[in-house]
């Protein structure tokens, strides 16, 4: 699970750098590099840029559970079609999917826009209005 901002990890962390290279380096898996997401902090809004290339928009859900968006993607197995002329050796893109999780408890739930045009997600997160500081005067009785 992330946030909106990276606050709270510590990048100096030795362990968690080797922990990770090594999921990187002997995993099957291409999760770790097949989606990255950028978030810029536009003033009034963020706007998060997340690669989900190959996918289709119908293979792609944004749901809000809470103070979190869930950005999840599933690419089914392509109905393989027989001929003799064709026969795998390897076949690596038959299917994957994608989950991740973004604390989103300073964004207005209410106006959030997405868009996936070539292969990139852009969700547009406007932030919640500050609140005026409430100010009034007391009687003395």
């Amino acid at each position: 699970m992330y946030g909106i901002t990276p606050f709270g990890r510590n990048p100096f962390n030795l362990f968690n750098v080797f922990n990770e290279l090594d999921k990187d380096f002997f995993s099957d898996s291409m999760q770790v590099n097949s989606c990255r997401t950028d978030i810029r902090d536009k003033g009034d809004r963020y706007i998060m840029e997340s690669e989900l290339a190959g996918f289709e928009k119908e293979d792609i859900s944004i749901d809000i559970k809470d103070s979190y968006l869930v950005i999840s993607a599933e690419r089914k197995n392509q109905p393989e079609e027989k001929n003799d002329s064709d026969k795998y050796i390897r076949r690596e893109r038959s299917y994957s999917s994608y989950k991740r999780s973004f604390d989103i408890s300073d964004v207005n739930t209410e106006e959030i826009n997405a868009e996936y045009k070539n292969g990139i997600l852009t969700i547009e997160l406007p932030k919640k209005k500050q609140e005026e500081p409430v100010s009034k005067r007391l009687e003395i009785k």
